[in-house]
C-alpha cells in the first residue's frame, strides 16, 4: 500500500504542475507585477460572506443532489463507465491515504487551479461573472463528459456526464466568488471531499 501511496503522490504532484503550467505562464506575462501567483489564482484565505448556515445548507444540498444523480446515472451504465477513484475498488481502508491524495490533490487541487482559479477569474474579468462562470462550467463538464462519451460511444452519456459535473462546477464557481471571498479553497475542499467520498464507497 505504501507503493500505491507514493505512486499516487508523485502522479498527483505532476498533475498539479501540469494543470498550473498555462495559468503560471499567463500570470508571468500579464500579472506578475501586480500580485502573487497564489493570490491571482485564488489560493487565499477563505472568508464566508453572509450567513454561514445558509451557505453550508445550500452546499450540502447541492452536493447531495449532484452525488445522487451522478450515482444513479453511473449505475445505469454499470460496466461501461466507472466512478471517480474506481482504481481503489476493493483495496480496503489501507488505501485511504492514496485515496485522499487522489481526491484532494490529483483531481481536487489541479482542477480547481485550472477551472475556478484560472478560467473563471480570467473570463470573469473579460466578460463578467455570469458569463465567465458559465464558460468555465461548460469546460469543466466537457472534461468529464467527453472521455466517457468516447469510451461508451453513447451521446446520452456524453451529454449527461457533461451537464452534471458542469452544473456542479458552476455552483462551485458561484460559491467561491459570491460566498467565500473569491478563494478557490472552498471549492477545493468540496471537490476533494466529494471525490474521496465516492472513492471510499468502493474500498
Amino acid at each position: 500500500m505504501m507503493d500505491m501511496f507514493i505512486s499516487e503522490l508523485i502522479g498527483a504532484l505532476f498533475q498539479v504542475l501540469l494543470f498550473s503550467l498555462i495559468p503560471f505562464i499567463w500570470w508571468i506575462c500579464t500579472a506578475r507585477k501586480k500580485e502573487s501567483f497564489f493570490k491571482w489564482i485564488g489560493l487565499k484565505r477563505l472568508k464566508i460572506e453572509g450567513k454561514v448556515i445558509n451557505t453550508v445548507f445550500i452546499t450540502v444540498a447541492a452536493a447531495v443532489v449532484y452525488g445522487a444523480l451522478s450515482s444513479l446515472f453511473i449505475r445505469a451504465f454499470e460496466g461501461e463507465i466507472t466512478a471517480a477513484g474506481s482504481a481503489y475498488a476493493g483495496k480496503g481502508v489501507m488505501a485511504l491515504p492514496a485515496v485522499i491524495v487522489y481526491g484532494f490533490i490529483r483531481t481536487g487541487l489541479s482542477e480547481e487551479i485550472l477551472f475556478r482559479g484560472f478560467l473563471l477569474k480570467r473570463f470573469s474579468d473579460k466578460f463578467g461573472f455570469a458569463n465567465g462562470n458559465t464558460i468555465q462550467a461548460v469546460c469543466f463538464g466537457a472534461l468529464h463528459g467527453i472521455p466517457f462519451g468516447i469510451a461508451t460511444h453513447n451521446i446520452g452519456v456524453t451529454i449527461m456526464l457533461t451537464i452534471l459535473p458542469g452544473a456542479f462546477g458552476w455552483y462551485m464557481g458561484w460559491l467561491n466568488e459570491k460566498r467565500c471571498g473569491e478563494t478557490i479553497i472552498s471549492s477545493w475542499l468540496l471537490h476533494g471531499l466529494m471525490n474521496v467520498a465516492v472513492a471510499c464507497l468502493s474500498l
